[in-house]
C-alpha cells in the first residue's frame, strides 16, 4: 500500500459526531444522556476500562462520599431517584461506581463510550470549523463540539523525590489505586500525605498493617463524617422527599442541604456559642462546617473562635499530648482548605503500631530502595502509598495536548492560570466547553445544571446555523479579573492548597474555580444565555 492509499484510507476511518465528550465520569455520562435528549450525535472516549470516573480510578481503602448520598446522586430522572436505594447516608466508593454503572446501563450510555481509549489530542481544524481527536491507539474522531468532562481532581500529583523510581516495594497514588487492591496485611506502610484521601486511608488500613508511619506536612481539620446505614424507613421518607431535598440544595452557596445559621457567631453569648457548636458537633457530615453561624466562614474573629474549638476536639481525641500538637492545624483558618471527614482518624494515632512524623520539621530527602530518609531518620517500608494530592482543575486540562486558533495551546494559556469566560470557555478555542473548570459545590447538584446551560448552548448553535460560539478575548479578560478580585476576598483562596493551585510547585496561584455561589453562577450563566449568548461570538 502506497504512503497515499494509507493516508486516504486513515482519512476514511475518523469518525464524525456532532460532539466528542472526554471522560465517562459523572458529568460525561450526563453529557450523553443530554446530548442524545437533544438529537446530537456524541462520543465519549473514556481513558478507563469502566465508567465513572472518580469513582472508577480512587479505589483506595476508605474512600467515600462527604456529602450526603441522596444529595450526590443524579436528579434528572424521577424514576432513577426512586429505583436506586442508597445504603448508607454517605456511600463508599464500591457502592458508587455500581451506581454510575446502573445509570449507564439503565439509559443505554455505553453504546456511546470507547473505553480505554486515551486521548492524546485535540487540535481545532479551522477550515473546518471542527475539533480532530487522536486517540491513544491511533484512532482519530471530528466534532463540532468538544466537551472536557475531565474531573476537577483526576490529575495525581506525587512531588519530585529524589530515588522516588528505586523503591523495591509497592507503591502507588490513591487516585490511582490498583483495580485488584493492595495486600497491606502485615505489611509496613508509609503513607504520605493528609488531605481528605490520607485521612480516609489511614483510618482504614490501619486496622490491618503490622506498622504505618504517616508523612505529615500539613495538620487538617478534620470532622467527624458520623456515617450510618440507611434503614428502611428512612429510604422511603428520603425518596418520598426527594423535590424538598433537591430544591434545599439548589438555594444554597455550596449546593448542599445545609444552610447557615443568619446570626453571627459574635452576636450571642459565649455560653449560647458553645452549646451551638457542640450541638453541630453530634450531626453528621457538613453540618459543623456549612450549618454554624454565618461568619465562621470568613476571615475573622468568628472563625479563629470556632477553630479553637476545633482544636480543643482534637486534643481530647489524641492521648500523647505531643502527637495531638503535630494534628492540631495551626497555620490556616478553618474552612480555608477543604474539610476532610473522618471516621476514627485521631484515634489511629493512639495505636502503638502508628508513628507520625512531621516532614515541616524533617522534611523527606528521598526515597530509598526500601523505604524513605528524612533529614532526620531513614524508615524500612513494604509499601509506599502516595497520598499527595491532585493537580486541580486545569491540571487534567493541561495535561492534555489541546490546540485551538493559530496552534496556540490551552496548557501555554493556562499557564499564569486559567483564562476563561464563565470557566466554560477560552477565547482562541471555539466550541470547546471546559466544564470542570466552572463546577462549584456539591459536584452533581452544580455539574447538572452546568451541563444543561452548554448542551443548549450547543443546541442554539446548531439550530440557527453557525458553525462555531467562541468566548470573546473582552468577555474573557472581565470575568479573569473578576475572578482574581472576588477571589482574593473569600475564604478558600486564603491557604495554600489546591483551591488556588499552591500544592504544585511553579504553579501559579489564583483561585482556580468561580467565586461566586452556586445560584449565582446559574444565574449569570442563564442572563448569558437568555440576551443571545452576550459574551461569546457565534459565527
Amino acid at each position: 500500500m502506497t504512503s497515499t492509499q494509507q493516508q486516504t484510507q486513515g482519512a476514511k476511518e475518523v469518525e464524525q459526531y456532532d460532539v466528542i465528550v472526554i471522560g465517562a465520569g459523572v458529568t460525561g455520562l450526563y453529557a450523553l444522556y443530554r446530548l442524545r435528549q437533544l438529537g446530537l450525535s456524541a462520543r465519549s472516549f473514556e481513558e478507563g476500562s469502566g465508567v465513572g470516573g472518580t469513582w472508577f480510578w480512587n479505589r483506595y481503602p476508605g474512600c467515600r462520599f462527604d456529602s450526603e448520598s441522596y444529595t450526590y446522586g443524579y436528579s434528572f430522572s424521577e424514576e432513577l431517584l426512586q429505583e436506586w436505594d442508597w445504603k448508607e447516608h454517605y456511600s463508599g466508593q464500591p457502592e458508587n461506581e455500581r451506581y454510575l454503572n446502573f445509570v449507564a446501563d439503565k439509559f443505554d450510555l455505553r453504546r456511546d463510550i470507547r473505553l480505554n481509549s486515551r486521548v492524546m489530542s485535540a487540535v481545532f481544524c479551522e477550515d473546518e470549523n471542527l475539533w480532530e481527536v487522536t486517540i491513544e491507539d491511533g484512532r482519530r474522531a471530528k466534532a463540532q463540539f468538544l466537551v472536557t468532562s475531565v474531573g476537577i481532581l483526576s490529575a495525581g500529583y506525587v512531588p519530585d523525590f529524589e530515588g522516588k523510581d528505586s523503591f523495591t516495594g509497592i507503591s502507588c497514588h490513591t487516585g490511582r489505586w490498583p483495580k485488584e487492591g493492595v495486600d497491606l496485611a502485615g505489611k509496613r506502610v508509609g503513607v504520605i500525605g493528609t488531605g481528605a484521601s490520607g485521612v480516609q486511608l489511614i483510618t482504614e488500613i490501619a486496622k490491618e498493617v503490622s506498622h504505618l508511619t504517616v508523612f505529615q506536612r500539613t495538620a487538617n481539620f478534620c470532622a467527624p463524617l458520623r456515617n450510618s446505614p440507611i434503614d428502611d424507613e428512612t429510604q422511603q421518607e428520603i425518596k418520598e422527599n426527594y423535590t424538598a431535598i433537591l430544591e434545599k440544595c439548589m438555594e444554597t452557596p455550596g449546593s448542599f442541604m445545609h444552610e447557615f445559621d443568619t446570626r453571627s457567631a459574635m452576636s450571642v453569648s459565649a455560653e449560647e456559642r458553645l452549646e451551638k457548636y457542640e450541638s453541630l458537633w453530634q450531626e453528621s457530615g457538613f453540618k459543623k462546617w456549612l450549618s454554624n453561624f454565618y461568619d465562621v466562614m470568613l476571615p475573622g474573629e468568628a472563625n479563629e473562635d470556632y477553630a479553637e474549638f476545633f482544636r480543643d476536639k482534637i486534643r481530647e481525641r489524641v492521648n500523647d499530648p505531643v502527637v495531638a500538637e503535630m494534628l492540631v492545624p495551626k497555620g490556616h483558618m478553618f474552612g480555608s482548605k477543604r474539610l476532610p471527614c473522618e471516621s476514627g482518624y485521631y484515634e489511629v494515632y493512639n495505636q502503638d503500631n502508628v508513628l507520625l512524623v512531621d516532614v515541616r520539621e524533617a522534611p523527606i530527602e528521598r526515597i530509598t530502595p526500601t523505604g524513605l530518609k528524612t533529614k532526620d531518620a531513614e524508615y524500612k517500608l513494604d509499601v509506599i502509598v502516595f497520598a499527595t494530592g491532585f493537580d486541580a482543575v486545569t491540571g487534567s486540562l493541561s495535561r492534555l495536548d489541546i490546540r485551538g486558533e493559530g496552534g496556540q495551546t490551552l496548557a501555554d494559556k493556562f499557564a499564569n492560570g486559567p483564562r476563561t469566560y464563565m470557566g466554560v470557555q477560552s477565547a482562541g478555542f471555539p466550541n470547546l466547553f471546559t466544564i470542570n473548570q466552572a463546577s462549584v459545590g456539591n459536584f452533581v447538584r452544580a455539574a447538572e445544571p452546568l451541563v444543561d446551560w452548554i448542551t443548549e448552548a450547543m443546541q442554539y448553535v446548531k439550530q440557527n446555523e453557525y458553525s462555531r460560539i467562541s468566548a470573546t478575548p473582552e468577555a474573557e479578560a472581565e470575568w479573569t479579573k473578576h475572578v482574581a478580585e472576588a477571589g482574593a476576598k473569600i475564604l478558600r483562596s486564603q491557604a495554600d492548597s489546591w483551591y488556588v493551585g499552591a500544592n504544585i510547585p511553579g504553579k501559579a496561584r489564583g483561585l482556580l474555580t468561580a467565586p461566586d455561589t452556586a445560584p449565582v453562577m446559574r444565574a449569570k450563566r442563564n442572563a448569558v444565555s437568555a440576551n443571545g449568548y452576550d459574551g461569546f461570538l457565534l459565527q
